[in-house]
């Protein structure tokens, strides 16, 4: 599957979104192998940071003026973040830019942890309240997915969720998770 996901994405040419007035963000899709299975690494946000908490996000973060580009914005928020080094990281592609409702650009890239099982993780305590290793096969099940109504701005609008145990993926992450996954396996 992996090999199949490097080829999706190396053909795919990622939508760009050019709004000056906006802030830049990148988050990091991290593929983690693990039992021989494929899986997403989520991260539950603690309910100490600014924005977004408690939510089940990916690893990622804002653009810094150090950062060279967005791809090292990804590779850095994902190391403070959740502990993932950036040399144990292969990325793999980019998605589409995205506007958040809290008025972020958000570029997506996808990644995989090259080191063997089982990293050694080390989430960020003021961040992160826990990691979520979700099995990529149960993300790909037609009845994790829903889709919920949920009103923005005024105007309704039709927004995917995924279901995990008691978790639920929603919002901003929800709609990168299926962007990669129809990609990554295109019916």
């Amino acid at each position: 599957m992996l090999d199949q996901i490097r080829t999706a994405l190396a053909a795919y040419e990622p939508k760009r979104i050019h709004r000056d007035a906006l802030e830049r963000a990148a988050v990091l899709i991290v593929l983690y192998e693990k039992g021989g299975v494929q899986h997403i690494i989520f991260q539950v946000r603690s309910e100490l940071v600014l924005h977004h908490k408690g939510q089940i996000s990916f690893p990622g973060g804002a653009e810094d003026p150090g950062d060279i580009d967005l791809r090292m914005t990804a590779l850095r928020e994902t190391e403070e973040e959740i502990g993932l080094v950036q040399e144990d990281v292969e990325v793999l592609g980019q998605l589409d830019d995205m506007i958040t409702i809290s008025n972020f650009v958000v570029t997506p890239f996808v990644g995989r942890v090259t080191a063997p099982a089982p990293y050694p993780f080390a989430p960020s305590g003021y961040e992160v309240a826990e990691l979520l290793e979700v099995p990529l096969p149960h993300l790909l099940e037609p009845s994790t997915m829903n889709v919920q109504e949920l009103e923005w701005r005024g105007n309704p609008v039709r927004s995917p969720s995924y279901s995990y145990g008691e978790h639920l993926i929603w919002g901003a992450t929800a709609r990168m998770l299926r962007q990669f996954l129809e990609i990554a396996q295109p019916k």
